[in-house]
């Protein structure tokens, strides 16, 4: 007794692109892929919206978001700085260096400064950055960040502070 034979392409009969659907943009009745709506969607049939209108939509729309994100961010930082800072004392601290820095907001709005401070002997050297604390407008304040970028040796630093 010999075994069935299957025929593949009676299993599987050949697809054509006309078979290939999505669903209508507005009921999501099976509609052929260059088609939109549906025939009960659109029965004047009128032409759909074209491809390159509807990418350029989003696009433009994409394009205004960005602007106005980077407007709001903009505004968001207005006014903060510019800084004054000097390092204004170095000691060894948990096997690291505490460094007391001096910050001044000489800007019209509240803020935090982001600070670099590299070895001063060293041009262009080992730097580290931190963040100082809220500083209100035309205020000073000294805080002490720890360093472990490096060692413990305690030697001069320059700082520079600039808004974020």
């Amino acid at each position: 007794m010999t075994a069935p034979t299957s025929h593949p392409a009676a299993d599987h009969p050949q697809r054509t692109p006309a078979d290939h659907t999505h669903g209508c943009a507005r009921c999501g009745a099976p509609v052929p892929l260059d088609v939109g709506l549906c025939e009960r969607c659109n029965p004047l049939g009128l032409r759909d919206s074209a491809s390159s209108q509807v990418h350029g939509t989003v696009f433009l729309g994409v394009g205004f978001a960005i602007v106005a994100l980077a407007l709001l961010a903009r505004l968001a930082v207005a006014g903060i700085g510019p800084f004054e800072a000097v390092v204004v004392g170095v000691h060894q601290q948990d096997g690291g260096l505490a460094v007391s820095i001096r910050v001044t907001n000489e800007g019209t709005s509240t803020g935090s400064a982001s600070c670099r401070i590299t070895d001063a002997a060293v041009s262009g050297g080992q730097r580290d950055f931190i963040q100082s604390p809220r500083i209100e407008p035309k205020a000073t304040i000294t805080f002490d960040a720890k360093l472990t970028t490096f060692g413990t040796e305690v030697r001069p630093f320059a700082v520079e502070c600039f808004a974020p």
